[in-house]
C-alpha cells in the first residue's frame, strides 16, 4: 500500500527525484515543466516553466543548490533551487546555425525538415 499518493501535474511524468532532505519531490513532465512537492502535505511548492518541449531528466548538483533540466527542445537548463530561476540555458550549436537558406525551390517536404532540423532555415 502506498505511504502517499501525490496528485496535480497535468501531464505525464518523465522522471522523479527526492531532495537530500526527504522533504521535496521534484518531478518533470511531458507538459514542459518541473514541479516542486510537498512529501508530507502533497501541496505543489513551485512549478518552474521555460522548456518548449517534453523534459526527459533532472538532477540535483551534490550541495542541492542547483537543478539541471535536460529536454526535448535540445536545451540544458540550469535553475537556482531556492528561487525557481533559470540561471543558464545550454544549447549545442546545429552545424548550419543561422545560415537561413532562402529561395529554395524542389525540396521535398523530408529534405526541408532535415534543412530546419541543422537550423538552416527556419520556419
Amino acid at each position: 500500500e502506498p505511504l502517499k499518493t501525490i496528485e496535480g501535474d497535468t501531464g505525464w511524468l518523465t522522471t522523479v527525484l527526492f531532495t537530500a532532505d526527504g522533504q521535496t519531490l521534484i518531478t518533470a513532465s511531458d507538459n514542459h515543466t518541473i514541479a516542486y512537492w510537498s512529501v508530507t502535505t502533497g501541496e505543489c511548492l513551485k512549478v518552474l516553466r521555460g522548456h518548449s518541449n517534453i523534459v526527459e531528466s533532472i538532477a540535483l548538483t551534490s550541495d542541492g543548490q542547483l537543478l539541471i533540466s535536460g529536454s526535448r527542445d535540445e536545451t540544458i537548463k540550469i535553475w537556482d533551487v531556492e528561487t525557481g530561476e533559470c540561471l543558464d540555458t545550454l544549447r549545442a550549436d546545429r552545424p548550419y546555425e543561422g545560415m537561413t537558406i532562402t529561395g529554395t525551390t524542389g525540396l521535398t517536404t523530408a529534405q526541408q525538415q532535415a534543412l530546419k532540423a541543422l537550423g538552416a532555415i527556419d520556419d
